[in-house]
């Protein structure tokens, strides 16, 4: 199936009880999905009138203890994120699958990984994060996503699922999880009855001290997250004198470019992170001590290669591979720019 399908899969699966979205490429086929599956085995489909109105109705629907999912692509995700700040601030739980494509502005509809400041850093105002898990694989677009609730719901904040277009259009096998979950009833929900009726959920607080106060209780549950949470794969690190970071198609991409210079004798390997956020700081900096050079592939300016820059505290040089525009590179490209930058 489609990565793109395997999403509603995942979400289904993993107790996913609502879908609002409107379609936008490369993102379409999940709406497409979610319109024909969700009804069909009982849960709720609506398309909204725009991104605006699906990431309030997220809002609404998981204030009320559903467990809400919506899928977007770098246009439509820029709508939602006044939205996406108020759910923050609420702590209430979702999902958000963004399948990027090439920006900015209405840009065109190949990959890029542009939204990843926008995603991993809050990307709406105030003081906020969203776990953001990345996959590489139709596989992992359903299994993250099958897991994504469980996580929402742990810590009452909003998952990203941040992948590519090719990502979301690649089709490949993808087993289903066995398990099925289920939306539980939730003890801070409002369920319109007796028992709940003291909630309140809110993101006004005309009190500073008040204010400053839940800003706080948000610091410390995103430094949990940080500790409890943090996810990565490494390929072939062990004796590595260089290595590859790269998420989504980019990872891929760099798999193969490994095995192609393992070939040649370059001792390379690949560290590709699970999460963005929390971000793998802690396992970058100890690479960073073993290593000669990091080469940090991405289809943005830049952006993660920042990250691990602090990460690795400037100890060694972070060199930055990019591509913009849709534009992906190849194996060859990659490999020649490493046999490049490791002959200098």
């Amino acid at each position: 199936m489609y990565g793109n399908e395997a999403v509603v899969y995942g979400a289904l699966l993993g107790g996913a009880t609502h879908f609002f979205g409107y379609p936008i490429t490369p993102a379409s086929e999940i709406s497409h999905a979610a319109a024909i599956y969700f009804p069909q085995v009982g849960k709720t489909f609506l398309q909204a009138e725009s991104e605006v109105e699906a990431v309030n109705m997220i809002y609404g629907a998981s204030a009320a203890g559903a467990r809400a999912i919506t899928a977007s692509s770098g246009p439509g995700i820029s709508l939602m994120q006044e939205g996406l700040s108020y759910i923050a601030c609420a702590e209430l739980p979702c999902v958000i699958v963004d399948v990027q494509r090439a920006g900015p502005g209405l840009g065109n509809i190949w990959p890029e990984q542009g939204d990843y400041n926008a995603v991993v850093k809050g990307g709406g105002h105030g003081n906020y994060k969203n776990v953001v898990l990345t996959p590489y694989s139709a596989q992992e677009m359903c299994d993250f996503t099958y897991e994504a609730f469980e996580i929402a719901d742990r810590y009452r904040i909003a998952v990203f699922i941040l992948t590519d277009a090719y990502i979301g259009q690649m089709m490949e096998p993808v087993r289903l999880p066995r398990d099925i979950k289920r939306c539980k009833r939730k003890e801070w929900a409002l369920y319109a009855d007796e028992k709940s009726r003291r909630n309140l959920i809110s993101t006004i607080y005309m009190n500073p001290q008040l204010l400053a106060a839940q800003n706080r209780k948000l610091q410390e549950k995103y430094k949990q997250v940080e500790e409890e949470l943090c996810a990565y794969e490494e390929y072939r690190t062990e004796d590595a004198q260089f290595i590859f970071i790269a998420f989504g198609i980019c990872a891929r991409i760099c798999y193969s470019a490994v095995e192609q210079l393992r070939r040649e004798d370059v001792r390379i390997g690949l560290f590709r992170p699970k999460t963005l956020f929390p971000f793998p700081a802690r396992r970058l900096s100890e690479l960073g001590r073993s290593v000669d050079k990091m080469m940090v592939v991405e289809l943005n300016n830049g952006q993660m290669a920042d990250d691990i820059a602090l990460s690795v505290n400037c100890e060694k040089p972070v060199m930055k591979y990019n591509w913009m525009g849709g534009i992906v590179p190849s194996v060859v490209e990659i490999v020649g720019l490493v046999k490049e930058d490791i002959c200098d």
